[in-house]
């Protein structure tokens, strides 16, 4: 491209010097004709004008006298009837400029000058003009070769910049070129590389949360399993076997979610739903896990209650706050249900020490975790709790007190 460039600005230039100095060349060669020629007509008027005053006079007419009225290298001859020729100067050979004049007292001036002096004068001309073209050559050569790397330059980072993009490496580059044509083409890449790298990390965040909430129900499950392979009672199996195909359900839902929640974090499918059997269900699905570590989980609060919200949703939420008491905690794990003006309040709450002074609402943030724990939890179960309009808080710190907050089913809905 830069050749190409290059080429293409010399080949312009050239086309002009061509015209314009071939014609400046032959304008000038005229002028130079015209002027030689005008001077010679001059100098013969003026032998004329002379040699006609000194024969009015009586005064001889010679070379001598009349040698410095013409100029030096010029060929002068003057005929007067009864008076010998007068011839000032060298006559040139080859090809002359003449001019010839006739006096009143019938004399005759010629005056000649060789065309080589005027070929020495045009050819000079040529020269300055051919000498200023070169130059305007050069001048147009370094501009050309400034332009080519001004425009290839910037190409050249931009292909960089797509091979980047392609390899992988989505940072953008926010580099112009002062050029709109590639700088609109910068903007267009950075504006890619932007996207590229959302893409990219909602992907790894998918896989990272994916990761952490299905570990919970898939856990649950197996301890379920574990109780079918063991039990021998056709009935408790059944009832084992039910409560593990709502957990599937439930893993199923949460897989939906967590697919919803990285395509757009806002596009809740919050319903009428009731709160309590939520609760009930998550007390059931973790209540043999607080067995095997000597702890109890209990219930207490207002019933009754209907919320509006995603019932996979709420439940992961809750499972998590779960399983941070069982994790993180001591003591009993309590489910206290309550109702503040226009919202349903779920607040799960321990014996442990709680939240270190140092992390406070940092909690809620992804990879801080003061038990050496991934920090993903707390700060999905915010996410898929904001997703349905609600919002999920630490309201106390020793003891924890977390608190999910809910949309409370507006009065007669339910009955519709």
């Amino acid at each position: 491209m830069r050749r190409r460039l290059i080429n293409s600005t010399l080949a312009v230039v050239l086309v002009v010097i061509a015209v314009f100095g071939l014609s400046l060349v032959v304008v000038e060669t005229r002028t130079i004709e015209n002027s030689a020629q005008e001077s010679v007509s001059s100098d013969a008027v003026r032998l004329v004008s002379i040699v006609d005053g000194r024969l009015l006079g009586g005064e001889g007419v010679t070379a001598k006298v009349l040698r410095e009225q013409i100029e030096p290298g010029r060929y002068a001859v003057i005929r007067i009837p009864d008076h010998p020729t007068v011839e000032i100067g060298k006559r040139p050979g080859g090809s002359v400029i003449s001019s010839e004049e006739k006096g009143e007292q019938g004399e005759m001036v010629r005056v000649e000058e060789s065309r080589s002096t005027v070929s020495r004068e045009i050819g000079r001309t040529v020269l300055i003009i051919l000498a200023v073209a070169l130059l305007a050559v050069l001048a147009a050569v370094l501009l050309a070769v400034r332009q080519a790397r001004r425009l290839s330059a910037p190409l050249t980072d931009l292909a960089e910049t797509a091979e980047r993009l392609g390899s992988g490496d989505p940072r953008p580059r926010h580099r112009r070129y002062g050029v709109p044509e590639l700088d609109r083409v910068a903007d267009v890449l950075d504006s890619s590389a932007e996207r590229i790298a959302r893409m990219l990390t909602a992907e790894r965040r998918l896989a990272a949360d994916a990761s952490h909430q299905l570990r919970t129900p898939l856990t649950a499950l197996s301890m379920r399993l574990e109780e079918i392979t063991v039990n021998d009672d056709p009935e408790t199996v059944k009832e084992e076997a039910t409560i593990a195909l709502s957990q599937v359900e439930r893993l199923t839902d949460v897989v939906q979610r967590l697919l919803t929640n990285s395509r757009d974090p806002r596009s809740g499918s919050a319903v009428a739903f009731d709160l309590d059997e939520v609760v009930k269900q998550q007390i059931e699905e973790w209540r043999p896990a607080s067995r095997s570590e000597g702890r109890a989980i209990v219930r207490s609060g207002k019933k009754g209650l209907r919320a509006v919200g995603t019932p996979g949703a709420v439940a992961q939420v809750l499972a998590t706050l779960i399983e941070n008491s069982l994790m993180h905690g001591d003591g009993t794990v309590a489910l206290r249900t309550r109702v503040t003006g226009n919202q349903a309040v779920v607040e799960v709450s321990d014996e442990g020490p709680g939240v270190s002074p140092d992390l406070g609402a940092r909690v809620f943030e992804r990879t801080v975790s003061g038990r050496n724990s991934t920090g993903l939890g707390l700060a999905v179960a915010r996410d898929l709790a904001e997703a349905d309009g609600g919002r999920l808080e630490l309201l106390q710190q020793h003891p924890p007190v977390f608190a999910l907050f809910l949309s409370r089913e507006a009065e007669g809905q339910g009955d519709s």
